[in-house]
């Protein structure tokens, strides 16, 4: 039954600071972050992005101690994504097959400079080491072919276990890749090893500096419609999300995170896995060139659309405002 005024007055509980924090529904804290990371090759190297502002690309050294950095900070994990150098990239994809490619490098030198007490996520696509930029191998139409794609994967993500990833990420929406990995895993001695499908990955428009930044956006051939979904459907996330749950995905993540809250949400009243969102490059960018133009407090802006992602449902969040959020969490 609802109560009337002047009985009830919901504002009695918003007059002060602390009654504010004790009412409050949702509650973020540094644990719910994830922290995107870029690494590059070369020593003592930061590379910044000009279409991320305040974020860099890393040589394997600094990737350690911003993995420190993370773990002072209460950030449970980190994830890496490689920029691939020109001349190891191929039609193929072969690179990422490479047990010393950079991301194998990299995740070997944050195992060894934070032990387990921190995780490692890894991205699972083939667009880093691609020379056309495309998440998969090609016909001799243009076409990303999936079976073969998803076998390359499956040794795309043994590589990565083996050099010691606790969570493999596949983001490149190839049907039926989750459960050719997760049989792949059991079968490699990787039982424990996590997947984290991004199961609701959509084409969207706000990818353009990671692009940038992995290295992949000057060299893509057309787009990526015939594999990642259209941003007009629901429904069909909901099939995919199933899917990867039936198919041994331990978490889901929904990508982008904020034009599509009302998946989140769906997902998670629909679904018993944990939800992650990913503030995208496009997103985050957005967030910074609005503080630059006055629209409103960095600070504030940032905190108030990680609380929307947690409030539609999110267990976690993917954002590179990590350490900024989790600085301000910590008071």
């Amino acid at each position: 039954m609802t109560g009337s005024y002047p009985n009830t007055r919901l504002r009695r509980t918003r007059a002060s600071a602390w009654s504010r924090s004790m009412y409050r529904e949702t509650v973020m804290t540094p644990a719910d972050l994830i922290w995107p990371l870029f690494v590059t090759e070369g020593s003592g190297i930061e590379e910044p992005i000009g279409t991320l502002p305040g974020v860099s690309r890393w040589s394997i050294d600094g990737i350690a101690t911003k993995a420190k950095e993370a773990a002072a900070l209460g950030i449970p994990c980190i994830a890496l994504f490689p920029n691939t150098q020109a001349d190891r990239r191929s039609d193929d994809g072969k690179e990422a097959l490479n047990p010393d490619n950079l991301m194998c490098r990299a995740i070997k030198a944050v195992r060894d400079a934070c032990g387990s007490g921190i995780g490692i996520l890894t991205d699972v696509a083939l667009d880093p080491y691609t020379s056309h930029g495309q998440d998969g191998l090609l016909d001799n139409t243009g076409y990303v072919v999936n079976d073969d794609t998803v076998a390359v994967l499956v040794d795309q993500s043994i590589n990565q276990a083996n050099a010691g990833a606790d969570i493999i990420a596949p983001s490149d929406m190839m049907d039926g890749r989750v459960r050719a990995i997760r049989m792949a895993l059991e079968m490699n001695d990787h039982p424990n090893v996590q997947i984290m499908a991004y199961s609701a990955k959509y084409a969207s428009a706000f990818y353009g500096p990671f692009r940038d930044a992995v290295g992949s956006g000057g060299l893509l051939k057309g787009d990526k419609k015939s594999y990642q979904m259209d941003p007009a459907n629901g429904d069909e996330a909901m099939s995919e999300i199933a899917f990867d749950i039936a198919e041994g995905a331990d978490s889901i993540m929904v990508k982008p995170g904020l034009a599509y809250l009302d998946v989140i949400w769906r997902a998670k009243q629909a679904f018993s896995v944990p939800v992650f969102a990913y503030q995208v490059s496009g997103e985050y960018a957005l967030i910074e060139a609005g503080a630059a133009a006055g629209v409103g407090d960095r600070d504030e802006l940032l905190m108030e659309k990680l609380l929307a992602f947690k409030r539609a449902g999110c267990s976690g969040v993917l954002t590179y405002h990590a350490p900024v959020a989790a600085r301000l969490l910590g008071g």
